[in-house]
């Protein structure tokens, strides 16, 4: 009995192992009968480009003007609507010009009189004049009537600058725009006491000029350096010296529609942030650009050169490196890790080392591939078909 059911036992295993054989042969046999994947594969693009940096700023008007008045006293009109345009010497505020105008009144009146008594002191040294030539008067009375004369001479001159200050403080009670631009809110109105003059001024509003516009960004220390390596080299010229073009797109934007130039580079780096600061001028005609906007900028970067270009979808990630498939000999897929510089063109990016123009890139398919896999390599409809 014993026997039997080690025979049974020996039977049915090796039944068992028939069975497995048979089924791994079936299965070796739909692998090697299954055709390689296919993937579109490429050469990178190779052309001459001018690579931009990029920057994030903000906009600033080239004028603003804090508006406050000459002179004290109360305001009488307000000649504006908040936040409208304004012209260069219009009229913004008008002081209640009584008082002003009584003084003026006052100072012409005391010109007057002294011309008249200049107008005596004239007559009277003529007269003496004559007389001392036929000596029927001392040298002491011309002498005296000549000083009179120049004495009521320097009241006269006194009596018009006097006229001419009046005059002034006048016109100060109209308070002008300096410059064109858009007004601010009226900060004081009608019937409120102002205080002018140099000092204490109380501020009234304020303009500022909407085109042209300065847009300013900050560079770092690095970026500066390779500015100062590029101008040495003579690829790109500074903008010191030159007006590079700047390009600026605002946040509802896409493209870097506004077209700008450097203006301005500062003298130092700034020893807090490290920082270098630039400035470009917008023209700003149809005043969509405000002050105080956002922009992101690109700057001319570098200068023309043969680059090696590829799509920024197919790029891979391992930890801190970054790779991208390549169809090597027998058509076996390899990662090779790549240095990469910016986007160019929105989706072309700059790969700096790791690959060059003659290499086949994968293109597509990408989560499928794996490396050392036989692929079967297809040329893509376009270089920026994404996977």
């Amino acid at each position: 009995m014993r026997v039997e059911m080690i025979n049974q036992t020996r039977y049915w295993a090796l039944a068992l192992f028939l069975i497995l054989t048979v089924i791994g042969c079936g299965e070796k046999e739909e692998q090697m009968a299954m055709p390689p994947l296919q993937v579109p594969v490429s050469h990178p693009v190779q052309k001459k480009i001018i690579e931009w940096d990029e920057y994030t700023g903000r906009f600033q008007a080239t004028e603003r003007v804090e508006v406050r008045a000459r002179v004290s006293g109360y305001i009488d009109q307000v000649n504006f609507e908040d936040g409208q345009m304004v012209e260069k010497g219009d009229v913004l505020f008008i002081i209640d010009q009584r008082p002003f105008q009584i003084a003026h009144d006052q100072a012409n009146a005391e010109l007057k009189q002294t011309q008249a008594e200049l107008k005596q002191a004239q007559n009277d040294f003529e007269r003496s004049k004559r007389l001392r030539e036929k000596l029927a008067v001392s040298e002491e009375e011309f002498d005296q009537r000549r000083q009179t004369m120049r004495a009521v001479t320097a009241r006269v001159e006194s009596a018009q600058a006097a006229v001419n200050q009046a005059k002034l403080n006048l016109e100060f009670t109209e308070v002008k725009s300096p410059i064109n631009g858009r007004v601010s809110r009226d900060l004081v109105t009608p019937g409120n006491l102002i205080s002018g003059g140099a000092s204490d001024a109380t501020l009234l509003t304020t303009v500022v000029s909407l085109s042209p516009i300065h847009f300013y960004f900050e560079a770092s220390e690095a970026e500066l350096l390779k500015y100062i390596r590029l101008d040495k080299s003579g690829q790109r010229t500074a903008s010191r010296e030159v007006a590079n073009p700047v390009f600026v797109k605002l946040l509802d934007e896409e493209g870097y529609v506004h077209e700008g130039k450097m203006d301005f580079v500062d003298n130092e780096v700034d020893l807090g942030t490290g920082t270098m600061q630039g400035r470009a001028i917008f023209r700003n005609e149809d005043r969509v650009i405000e002050p105080g906007m956002f922009g992101r900028a690109r700057l001319l970067g570098s200068g023309e050169y043969e680059a090696i270009l590829i799509p920024d979808a197919i790029i891979g990630t391992d930890q801190s490196n970054k790779f991208v498939y390549v169809v090597g000999k027998d058509n076996a897929v390899e990662p090779r890790m790549v240095k990469l510089g910016p986007l160019h063109d929105d989706n072309l990016r700059i790969v700096r080392e790791g690959i060059g123009a003659e290499d086949r890139i994968v293109f597509g398919n990408i989560q499928k591939v794996r490396p050392g896999a036989v692929v079967e390599p297809v040329a893509p409809e376009t270089i920026e078909e994404t996977p």
